[in-house]
């Protein structure tokens, strides 16, 4: 026998050795390919195990710990649904991977749904696309059906859709019985349509309406769900959106030009008790101020710290542009050792600079600040003038006139540093100003910047919404979620498209096997309202 690795010359070979040869080393390389692949699903098992084992343990300790009790009851019912909801997600990535069913969790004693008789019946006849039967004797006759009843939501508007599949069989013939196939559904076996998960998805993360309070709306038409049952949907939701959310992310990161920020959100921990810090970090592409031709959008992403390195991971393959604040974070992407693309040019936020200012002269009064912000105000005006223009005319116009009110707002910030304590109220800001001067001046460069970083701030103002009306996240994988769905909701509203429409017809893509090769026609922008 002859090992893989010998040197041998098989045309010296007999035919039939040279046949049995050539058949080894296939079947070496089927049983290497075969091992990778087994390799890998364990991998993914494992780590998927792992995860599910962590966010039991995490659920465990917020519902028995010790310190559970110092909780108020919003604070627990909301890490019980993020959690909740991250199971559902696991559990679905789990069964998808291995191609089973996910593990049905009515052992946990909870109401998975009840549906009032005094609720509208919409029914819905699905009748098989030929009664005539295949043995050619005729017409089939009907001898029984199959009923389904599902939770249907339609604005201000409970009903259920109750779906009949009729059965025939041949009266002549042994033939069988024929019956048109269930339609498709993303929570198979589940209550909810999609309109459904689209309108609990559109109440939690576009109304700012707990999962809890949801189900207290419902309790009073008669509907009883579960918190939990909720929080089961929307995990099972975010997964089956991840490939969208993905993929637009990509189409962000082909810019030219992006905007980047990030803002905390407070995560419960359940091993203390308390809440830990959270980041959503924010990205965000809006080329309306220069009539781009490419839609604007936007992505959050949940990180557990503040550190550049997120900025660093989240950017990989992006190399134009980055708008940002004064946060030195972000410096780490101008460096020629950059992760995942060159050296960023980043342009910093006139509006930074001019709240600096601001708070002096709110807080002492300061004729230092109100020079600064006269002058800065004079560079909005010609702003206000020029946005949504061309890219080249408003660089012409920047060139023209706002360069020189840059410039002599440099000579003048010289001249105050030059006055004043560097340890003092007003040299502080000024040194703040000078920091950034470098990123201020990239407005002046290029007609696709914005002379600030309002866009994103805007883009973050929702967050702020979130902390208010649901106090935290509940969970790390809480703020995966929120930031998943919430970037589609986002999307839509910046296009102009109803998110409620557009969740519910990409859900119902999705659960009919919309082919990932098309997976640009699941974009928000690309969305098209049904006609009336």
């Amino acid at each position: 026998m002859f090992g893989a690795g010998d040197d041998l010359d098989l045309t010296a070979l007999p035919p039939a050795y040279q046949a049995a040869f050539a058949a080894q080393q296939a079947a070496l390389s089927a049983e290497q390919a075969a091992r990778a692949r087994l390799e890998g699903e364990v991998r993914a098992l494992t780590e998927q195990k792992q995860r599910l084992e962590h966010l039991v343990r995490e659920f465990r300790q917020a519902l028995y710990g010790k310190r559970s009790e110092k909780l108020d009851a919003d604070a627990r019912q909301l890490a019980f649904e993020d959690l909740e909801a991250a199971l559902a997600e696991v559990e679905e990535a789990k069964a998808r991977s291995t191609g089973t069913s996910p593990p049905s969790r009515a052992a946990a004693k909870r109401n998975l749904g009840r549906l009032p008789q005094e609720l509208p019946r919409l029914e819905q006849v699905i009748e098989p696309a030929s009664l005539v039967c295949p043995c050619g004797c005729g017409a089939m006759v009907r001898i029984g059906e199959d009923v389904t009843e599902r939770l249907d939501i339609v604005p201000a508007q409970f009903r259920v859709i109750v779906t009949i599949r009729p059965k025939y069989a041949c009266p002549t013939c042994q033939e069988g019985v024929h019956q048109a196939p269930a339609p498709a559904h993303l929570i198979e076996g589940g209550l909810p349509t999609e309109a459904t998960l689209a309108h609990v998805l559109v109440g939690k993360f576009a109304d700012h309406l707990p999962l809890y309070r949801q189900a207290q709306i419902y309790s009073r038409q008669g509907i009883e769900l579960d918190r939990s049952t909720l929080a089961g949907w929307v995990g099972k939701a975010a997964f089956h959106l991840e490939p969208v959310v993905n993929r637009l992310a990509e189409h962000l990161r082909s810019s030219s030009k992006l905007f980047m920020d990030e803002t905390p959100v407070p995560v419960l921990d359940p091993g203390r008790g308390r809440t830990k810090t959270g980041y959503l970090w924010v990205v965000a592409r809006d080329d309306r101020g220069w009539s781009g031709n490419d839609p604007p959008g936007i992505v959050y992403h949940y990180a557990p710290g503040r550190s550049g390195k997120h900025a660093e991971q989240l950017l990989q393959g992006f190399d134009g542009i980055l708008q940002v604040d004064g946060y030195g974070g972000y410096n780490r992407l101008t460096k020629p050792e950059r992760q995942g693309g060159a050296p960023l040019v980043l342009a910093h936020c006139w509006t930074h600079a001019r709240r600096q200012l601001k708070e002096i002269f709110d807080r002492d009064g300061s004729t230092i600040a109100a020079e600064g912000l006269a002058q800065i105000a004079a560079l909005y005006r010609i702003e206000a003038e020029i946005r949504g223009r061309p890219s080249a005319e408003r660089l012409a116009i920047r060139e023209s006139r706002s360069r020189p009110l840059v410039e002599a707002f440099g000579q003048w910030l010289r001249a105050q540093r030059a006055r004043v304590s560097r340890k003092s109220r007003i040299g502080e800001k000024l040194t703040y100003i000078a920091n950034q001067w470098d990123g201020l001046l990239v407005f002046l460069t290029d007609g696709r910047v914005e002379i600030d970083s309002n866009a994103i701030e805007n883009a973050i103002r929702p967050v702020a919404l979130t902390r208010k009306n649901a106090l935290f996240a509940g969970h790390d994988e809480g703020g995966r979620s929120w930031g998943r769905i919430a970037s589609l909701i986002a999307t839509a509203k910046m296009n102009g498209i109803e998110p409620f429409a557009y969740l519910r017809a990409t859900l119902e893509a999705l659960a009919n096997g919309h082919p990932q090769s098309r997976i640009d026609d699941l974009m928000p922008w690309a969305f098209k309202p049904a006609s009336s």
